[in-house]
């Protein structure tokens, strides 16, 4: 990653205690790097926090914080999320309680943010109910993700997840036929039964959905396509099957 084209310093902030505080005044940490052998009292406090409030962070060395800032760093660097991530347990109950099918997405290994924040958009004009990301390998919530979004970023509820596998097994316990696209494998989209509650898996566009989350398919579908080029974009090939979703369950 190239951290001199990363976000500005009004974005982040540094140093252990600000960090400290920071967690403990509630704010989501959307990413958390940490200074290779670092230690003290404070730093093990740090630690403790970090733990307790489930948030992941990267040691890293001292060179590569002192590329994000030159400033007194003391060897601890957070940039704060720009949404507020939900729980996916906290959003089933509701949609089942207004008597709606739940719709949700899961992006595995998604990582560009203008194609992730298009997924977001098309999600929200479409009726679903959620996004799921993994807390590692997903597109980072930037300025140009909420802006491809539309501003649907502000409203549209995330989740982010340490493992997918166990959100899919909470989703498929909770009654959701699990459907994971492919390019060449399954059924054409439209041949598909893609009604009722749904959770659809899109993969990223390089490796595609790990074989795990495949293997935990009900269905698996694919657009049938008939030009040369072997593949869509994943924005637009997340936008076909939400519209094929979306036209099933309102038939």
């Amino acid at each position: 990653m190239n951290f001199k084209l990363m976000r500005k310093e009004t974005d982040f902030i540094f140093g252990i205690r600000p960090v400290i505080e920071a967690i403990k005044a509630g704010k989501q940490i959307d990413r958390l790097l940490v200074k290779d052998g670092l230690q003290g009292s404070l730093y093990h406090e740090l630690i403790r926090v970090v733990r307790e409030n489930g948030i992941s962070y990267q040691a890293v060395p001292a060179e590569r914080l002192d590329l994000v800032t030159r400033k007194n760093h003391q060897g601890i660097i957070a940039w704060l999320s720009l949404i507020e991530f939900q729980k996916i347990g906290n959003i089933l109950p509701v949609v089942y309680e207004k008597g709606e099918d739940p719709f949700i997405i899961i992006l595995d290994g998604v990582s560009d943010v203008r194609n992730f924040g298009a997924i977001v958009r098309t999600a929200e004009c479409l009726g679903a109910h959620a996004i799921i990301i993994p807390e590692k390998g997903s597109a980072r919530i930037t300025a140009d993700a909420i802006k491809t979004s539309a501003g649907a970023l502000h409203t549209f509820p995330v989740c982010r997840e340490k493992s997918l596998v166990r959100a899919t097994e909470f989703l498929k316990e909770s009654g959701l036929r699990v459907v994971c696209a492919d390019e060449k494998k399954g059924k054409k989209a439209s041949e598909a039964s893609l009604t009722g509650p749904v959770v659809l898996i899109m993969g990223s566009e390089d490796q595609g959905i790990s074989r795990e989350l495949l293997s935990m398919a009900d269905e698996i579908v694919r657009i049938p396509m008939t030009g040369t080029i072997g593949s869509l974009n994943v924005s637009v090939a997340s936008g076909i099957l939400l519209y094929e979703i979306t036209r099933q369950r309102s038939d």
